[in-house]
């Protein structure tokens, strides 16, 4: 029998499958089928920086309107109560998930300054969460921004956190910096126990009769797996933090891939929300027929076996396979009439 167990910053999993952060972890029903189902661990949904603004901002003008109030007269404001509990009914899922589950449960904090982060942070540790999930969600729309800025905003961020919670911290990173292994460096030396590779940006859409900006959501497809795969496979045994890979896991095909590239787990999010949560019973039975089919005992049997570091040609993840994916491919050699 395979034995399909994974480690991820220092946490013992059962699978190295990790269910992202997606709106289906808002239910602790859901949560537990996915224990059920086999998952290594659970990545709730996102706690987001203008949600714990808003939060603060309402409640302060509820504190000013009732002041002069009994504590009875809250019972006024019923409309902005509801919309202020976000982030306390949060930190309640997280304490009922660890009385219900054996799995690590991971919090999820989405933001792009270091503002309200920390109190939050503490709050969620405190809670009970295994460790802390951090997407740094931002776009440098000022186009005076240089890149050494945006990069210290990461870099502080990570510092920031590192020194103020004992959880494990993974960050999720955006394939947009120019450098992405100095960057993985960077963040590891900051104090990132893992990398998430990669954030994906939902990118707004364009209304062309009524002229407005209009918010587009796509689910991934497995052919996204290519660009984390490769930097997953350049980044492995080079820097001292685990490396998740999230993005296209819609098989046990694309799992493989990564742990093959050499991903410690690899997290999905869409498949579930298109078939269901037990897409992650069919994509770990299929890990463990590949590995009773090759054969391999254990992940560290193959993983990071088609890393860069570990192939006879680490060219292949470069210049040379660009020239050979152009050389082989059928519409290249179609528009040059070659057979």
């Amino acid at each position: 029998m395979a034995d399909i167990t994974a480690t991820y910053m220092g946490m013992k999993l059962r699978s190295p499958l990790v269910v992202s952060a997606n709106p289906l972890s808002q239910r602790l029903d859901n949560i537990l089928a996915m224990e059920d189902a086999g998952a290594g661990a659970v990545v709730l949904f996102s706690l987001f920086e203008e949600q714990i603004r808003r939060e603060a901002e309402v409640l302060e003008s509820i504190s000013k309107a009732s002041m002069n109030f009994n504590p009875e007269a809250l019972e006024m404001f019923p409309e902005h109560l509801e919309n202020t509990v976000s982030s306390v009914k949060y930190l309640e899922l997280v304490r009922r998930a660890k009385e219900r589950a054996s799995i690590p449960i991971i919090a999820s904090l989405n933001g792009t300054t270091t503002e309200g982060w920390i109190e939050h942070a503490r709050d969620l540790e405190h809670a009970g969460a295994d460790a802390l999930e951090v997407n740094i969600y931002f776009i440098p729309g000022d186009v005076q921004m240089t890149s050494d800025e945006v990069e210290q905003r990461y870099v502080d961020i990570v510092k920031l956190l590192r020194d103020t919670i004992d959880i494990p911290i993974a960050v999720k990173l955006s394939p947009y910096f120019s450098s992405i292994g100095n960057m993985a460096g960077r963040l590891a030396d900051a104090g990132a126990d893992a990398l998430v590779l990669f954030n994906r940006f939902y990118q707004p859409d364009y209304d062309i009769y009524e002229r407005k900006v209009i918010p587009s959501l796509d689910l991934s497809t497995p052919a996204e797996i290519r660009l984390p795969l490769l930097w997953i496979a350049v980044l492995y045994g080079r820097i001292p933090a685990s490396l998740a890979a999230t993005t296209g896991i819609h098989s046990a095909e694309q799992l493989i891939k990564y742990l093959l590239a050499g991903a410690d787990v690899g997290m999905c999010a869409s498949i579930l929300l298109q078939n269901g949560i037990g897409e992650i019973r069919t994509i770990l039975n299929g890990l463990a027929l590949y590995m009773n089919d090759m054969p391999f005992a254990s992940l560290d049997a193959f993983r990071g076996s088609m890393s860069q570091k570990n192939i006879p040609d680490p060219t292949d993840y470069e210049r040379n396979n660009y020239i050979q994916v152009l050389g082989a491919n059928k519409w290249a050699r179609r528009a040059t009439g070659r057979p």
